[in-house]
């Protein structure tokens, strides 16, 4: 299994150095022709080495197909053909099995610390690799808690969304619209579930809202304001992943 997890690897498109160490941890893709989403994630542990061990432990079941660590290099751990274990239950617009639909990239981060300047631009080379092998659009790359925002909190506050958009490697911000949408319908529109299963309605809206401002605005504390409805209201109608929600 080791051997075959990193056949079909795809076009390299940039010069990249990528170490490679098969994880046993994944399987086919189910009812997709490949992947449509980039899922960005922090391991939450000290190392890079400690991280690596459990993502190709075969008792944890977890897995990624990408890991970069501080120094900026970069480890696959599974085929980007293949169904790596890392998304986990949670939904983006219309889809509720988000491992069949995106490759998983970790970045090395206890998640209580700044991402270093050469591992994020490590990490913008290989998402345009990415994205131009797969026709991945900027909106399709979230974040882990962007698809889970009852359960994750990765990549976190700290994770700089607005430098990956300026490069075209995210979305920030939305066109301006003289529409204002309710938050929640906004929301939803965009792509964020804003009920989830066993959560009350109002455990996963207050969720969402720190998903929201974990990506879009850092800073921000305190009850929903005005600013919160504006921005997720022009990025929902810039960006649907759900038109019209």
């Amino acid at each position: 299994m080791g051997s075959s997890a990193l056949s079909g690897c795809g076009k390299k498109l940039s010069n990249m150095l990528i170490d490679r160490r098969p994880s046993p941890n994944f399987g086919p893709r189910f009812g997709v022709a490949g992947p449509s989403l980039i899922v960005i994630h922090y391991t939450a542990m000290p190392t890079s080495n400690a991280a690596l061990e459990r993502l190709c432990d075969p008792l944890h079941e977890v897995s990624a197909h990408y890991l970069i660590n501080q120094q900026g290099g970069v480890i696959q751990l599974v085929a980007e053909a293949q169904r790596a274990w890392h998304a986990g239950a949670g939904s983006w617009g219309d889809c509720d099995d988000v491992n069949s639909a995106s490759i998983g990239v970790e970045l090395c981060n206890a998640g209580n610390h700044e991402f270093p300047a050469l591992q994020i631009q490590t990490l913008k080379t290989l998402l345009g690799d990415i994205m131009q092998r797969w026709g991945i659009s900027a909106e399709k790359v979230i974040g882990h808690s962007d698809m889970a925002p009852t359960r994750k909190q990765d990549p976190g506050r700290l994770f700089n969304w607005q430098a990956l958009a300026i490069d075209g490697f995210a979305v920030f911000r939305g066109q301006p619209h003289v529409d204002i949408l309710p938050f929640f319908h906004a929301a939803r529109q965009f792509g964020y579930f804003t009920t989830e299963g066993a959560f009350p309605e109002d455990t996963a809206q207050v969720a969402v809202l720190e998903a929201f401002r974990q990506r879009f605005r850092p800073q921000a504390q305190g009850p929903m304001d005005h600013n919160d409805v504006r921005i997720l209201s022009d990025l929902a109608q810039s960006y649907p992943a759900i038109p019209e929600a």
